[in-house]
C-alpha cells in the first residue's frame, strides 16, 4: 500500500500478498499448533502363543469406521526386526477389544516376553511394547 495524500492506493503486489495470506496463512497457522489431532492409539492388552506356532494378540481401539481403525500389529524380536505383520483388513466397531492371530515362528523354547506394537490408519504404527506371553 503506499499513501497518496488522505488516499490508500493498493499494488497489484499488494493484492497478491492478501490472496496468499487468506489461503495460506490458516495453513500455516494450523501446522504451527500441532496440526490435526492426532488419533489415538490401539492398545495391545495381551499376547498369546501357542505350541503351534499361533501368536495371538488382543488389541483395543476406539475404531470408528473406515476413517479411523486399528489397521495392523507387528511382532518384532529383541533387536527391532520384524517377525511379521497381521494386516487388519477392516474396522471392528462393534467388536471390542478383538483378537486375531498370526502364524510366526518365535523359536524353541518360545522366549518369555514379546515385543509388539499396533498401527491405526489414522495414526500410523505406535510404540514398541514389551509383553509377557501367556
Amino acid at each position: 500500500m503506499r499513501e497518496n495524500g488522505d488516499r490508500l492506493l493498493l499494488c497489484v503486489g499488494d493484492l497478491r500478498t492478501l490472496a496468499f495470506m487468506k489461503t495460506t496463512l490458516p495453513l500455516i497457522l494450523l501446522l504451527a499448533s500441532g496440526g490435526l489431532a492426532q488419533a489415538d492409539p490401539a492398545e495391545i492388552l495381551e499376547a498369546r502363543y501357542s505350541t503351534s506356532g499361533q501368536l495371538s494378540v488382543t488389541l483395543l481401539h476406539a475404531d470408528t469406521g473406515w476413517d479411523d481403525y486399528a489397521d495392523a500389529w507387528e511382532v518384532l524380536d529383541a533387536e527391532g526386526n520384524s517377525l511379521g505383520v497381521r494386516v487388519l483388513a477392516h474396522p471392528h466397531v462393534e467388536e471390542q477389544p478383538f483378537t486375531r492371530s498370526l502364524s510366526v515362528m518365535l523359536g524353541d523354547p518360545a522366549p518369555e516376553t514379546v515385543f509388539l506394537r499396533a498401527s491405526t490408519n489414522a495414526g500410523g504404527w505406535g510404540e514398541v511394547q514389551e509383553l509377557p506371553l501367556n
